[in-house]
């Protein structure tokens, strides 16, 4: 019996705690993971940097950083001159969609993630969404990642000749911040190469006070675990 080559999986690595958590999953479970970042007239550029380090920590076949400009239309706190939302209490972050949602940003992520796997000719992409301590961002939701994937696979080649059948794997869907946290540790991710903050300030630390570092906060608490 020959040896089989392991599957390549695309994902998403945008150097925060979640999408890292997601890496560091999808690399323990044996696929060869091309990681996608972007530079996409973000605020917080200092996360492309943290995506770099997790990227060669956990080891990736190729890190691949895209630049768009979505900064061209605004309309975010990320990409615009808005101020972003700090010290807000849970109740508060759990309602409505915040200024810091970037417009079709997961659906524009996930088109540079679905060309790449086509040429890669890779059946999985990884993401690291979940629906529970994510701030309302309507892209996060399991209805629109489901939805994803149907339309995928009626817009690519692969999946019209059914040569393969893509896959969105969303494996923080249903996991609170504590959790992936938990599940981080086990993973053995590095905690302190990732950054989660939305507003860092010159020397890119991070600010405690928005939405970001709140959620992380509160999941190292609950997690009892020392965030690095």
């Amino acid at each position: 019996m020959g040896f089989l080559p392991p599957q390549r999986a695309v994902c998403l690595l945008s150097g925060g705690l979640d999408s890292a958590t997601c890496l560091a999953l999808a690399r323990r479970d044996g696929y060869a993971c091309y990681a996608l970042s972007f530079d996409y007239g973000q605020r917080h550029k200092v996360e492309i940097e943290a995506a770099g380090r997790v990227a060669a920590s956990i080891g990736v076949e190729q890190h691949l950083v895209a630049k768009i400009g979505l900064d061209a239309f605004g309309g975010s706190a990320l990409t615009s001159d808005i101020a972003v939302p700090k010290a807000r209490s849970p109740k508060e972050m759990g309602h409505g969609i915040p200024v810091t949602y970037v417009p079709a940003r997961n659906t524009i992520f996930l088109s540079f993630a679905l060309a790449w796997a086509e040429v890669l000719e890779s059946s999985d992409i990884f993401i690291g969404v979940n629906a529970l301590d994510y701030s309302g961002y309507p892209d996060c939701r399991p209805e629109y990642i489901e939805a994803y994937e149907r339309m995928a696979n009626l817009a690519t080649r692969a999946g019209v000749e059914a040569a393969t059948r893509l896959k969105i794997h969303a494996p923080l869907m249903h996991l609170n911040k504590a959790q992936i946290v938990k599940l981080g540790a086990e993973l053995g991710l590095p905690f302190g190469l990732t950054h989660s903050c939305y507003d860092p300030g010159p020397e890119g630390g991070a600010c405690g006070q928005c939405d970001a570092c709140l959620l992380r906060r509160k999941g190292f608490e609950e997690a009892g675990i020392e965030d690095r």
